[in-house]
């Protein structure tokens, strides 16, 4: 089975210093349609305006990926860390029993523009982890976190694997689907999937399907949830 989630279904809000896009009911905006997909709960694409951000808060219980487009953060959090995330690099947080945090903007002029992705983990009350890791810029395929330590860039707390393509024109990128789930939000770029076509900002959702492969139409890059 094979499902398009659409951009132009994607929540939205504004607050004035930070403008969002949700592809799973969050915050303020509510859709029953769109709860996440297995352990998959958030994707939220936010623009920070410069010298703001998310002040000092709490998570508990929650795998918490940052991918950023462009800009830094500025990260401070509970376990002791204070370090900067820019552009081309990933940010895994396992908030396990509780973890505070904070993301700030901390440029004076510049727009940051990141995911925010939210996994439900399959361990609770866990230590709580950071990790960070920068992607480089080759094309294809690259497993940013998997379930098993030093198989993937990172270790996430779920059975769950998570890949970023990135592709030129005319590029065939098979999906691994090793699990019953599979999401594949195309953050830019165009392309297709059994030629169903994809433009920047859709998903697709698939279940119990095997030997998916990705065409791209033009340059751009987009992220694959294999998920049980």
């Amino acid at each position: 089975m094979l499902a398009v989630h659409a951009n132009s279904h994607r929540g939205q809000a504004s607050y004035g210093w930070l403008d969002a896009r949700y592809s799973f009911s969050f915050a303020s905006w509510y859709d029953p349609r769109y709860m996440g997909v297995a352990s998959l709960r958030v994707i939220n694409e936010d623009k920070v305006k410069p010298l703001t951000g998310f002040a000092m808060h709490s998570h508990s219980n929650m795998e918490i990926l940052t991918y950023i487009l462009s800009g830094e953060i500025s990260h401070q959090d509970s376990m002791g860390n204070k370090t900067t995330i820019s552009a081309g690099e990933c940010q895994l947080m396992s908030a396990g029993r509780g973890v505070s945090h904070s993301e700030k903007n901390q440029h004076p002029t510049q727009t940051l523009h990141l995911l925010q992705i939210w996994l439900v983990p399959n361990q609770e009350n866990t230590e709580p982890r950071y990790q960070q890791v920068r992607l480089d810029n080759s094309k294809g395929l690259v497993q940013i976190a998997s379930p098993n330590e030093g198989e993937g860039l990172m270790h996430i707390k779920q059975d769950a694997a998570i890949y970023r393509l990135k592709f030129e024109t005319g590029q065939t990128i098979k999906l691994p689907h090793q699990r019953a789930y599979g999401y594949l939000h195309l953050i830019n770029g165009q392309g297709s999937v059994q030629n169903i076509n994809l433009n920047s900002g859709d998903a697709l959702i698939s279940k119990d399907e095997q030997s998916l492969e990705f065409v791209s139409h033009n340059a751009g890059e987009a992220l694959w949830f294999d998920l049980a």
